[in-house]
């Protein structure tokens, strides 16, 4: 039993050590071709948060302190949206059509992750386990075939049970590539995006941060209901700032890591369900008020938002992989 585990770790550990050392490769190649960034920078206020979200359309875990990777923060196992449930036909689900699903609090320590929901049993899934037993198949994101691990039965079980739709089979997988996804095909080439760009199985981009003051200012045209900034699924909290100075930046820097802001996000029907309760906002607040003053201007990045409002920024990498961020170090912006 403990030659099985050992061999288990060791597995796990080389196959991380390949993912480690493919997502460095990816970053080489794309300061190759990309250089340039700023040399003058401005502080525009502080990290107030961090937050990663294992599991995508799932709780959040709050740090610290995290890593900064291509493909999205990382502590050690814990990545953010590195894992997603699918349904019979592999299609990606999300809290979208499930709100179930933002009630599900994660925590992972060690390689150990655990599950919790206000009317389910507690769930462990062992992550070494899902990398070194390698059960792969694959998995769509936006209509893009994705490489994943499957959890195992005992995920599935429950997660079908927790979400009930007519007998419907679910199942958690893991992210199984060093590299991000590739476009799809309808990927709005306005926007500076680089292959290295999308990801694994976040919507867009590995990093989003939202402007604290941005928030409180829409608070303060809700009549129906108030936000905070859970509704908007952030990475990064940034206090200190003006509402909406993030519209004009071009990068970040939070420590030694460089961010370049990608796009604007553009939002959905998720920020209207609480993420407290999993309750839908009968009038499909904030998302009425912010279409009223946060629409794209220009035509060309509305060829593919139509009129989803902005509402904090989506940033990638452009520095070295490894680089920490944490909590109250100061934010610059270019």
């Amino acid at each position: 039993m403990f030659n099985n585990q050992v061999s288990t770790y060791v597995t796990a550990s080389i196959t991380t050590a390949g993912v480690l050392g493919g997502a460095y490769y990816a970053y080489r190649l794309y300061q190759e071709r990309h250089p340039k960034l700023p040399e003058t920078w401005e502080q525009v206020g502080v990290l107030k948060n961090i937050f990663a979200y294992p599991i995508k359309s799932c709780g959040r875990i709050q740090l610290n302190t995290a890593e900064c990777s291509i493909l999205g923060l990382k502590d050690g196992w814990l990545r953010d949206r590195v894992l997603m449930v699918v349904d019979e036909n592999n299609n990606f689900i999300t809290a979208r059509a499930y709100p179930e699903l933002l009630l599900v609090t994660p925590t992972v320590r060690n390689s150990i992750l655990t599950l919790k929901h206000p009317d389910m049993e507690i769930l462990h899934v062992n992550l070494a386990e899902v990398v070194a037993l390698k059960k792969p198949t694959t998995a769509r994101v936006w209509g893009v075939q994705v490489p994943v691990l499957d959890c195992g039965w005992e995920a599935s079980e429950w997660l079908s049970r927790l979400i009930d739709r007519s007998s419907i089979k679910y199942r958690l997988v893991y992210y199984a590539s060093q590299n991000s996804r590739p476009f799809r095909d309808n990927t709005n080439t306005f926007y500076k995006f680089t292959k290295n760009d999308t990801s694994g199985l976040a919507d867009e981009v590995p990093f989003n941060l939202i402007n604290e003051a941005s928030v409180d200012e829409l608070n303060t045209r809700l009549t129906e209901c108030q936000v905070t900034e859970r509704n908007f699924r952030p990475n990064f909290v940034l206090t200190g700032a003006k509402a909406y100075a993030e519209d004009n930046w071009k990068f970040v820097k939070i420590g030694d890591n460089v961010f370049e802001i990608i796009k604007p996000c553009t939002r959905c029907i998720l920020t209207t369900i609480d993420p407290e309760t999993g309750v839908r906002n009968t009038k499909t607040e904030p998302l009425e008020t912010l279409k009223g003053y946060r629409q794209l201007e220009d035509p060309r990045a509305r060829r593919s938002a139509g009129t989803s409002p902005r509402m904090g920024i989506q940033m990638a990498l452009r520095t070295g992989p490894g680089g920490t961020v944490s909590v109250n170090e100061p934010i610059y912006a270019a």
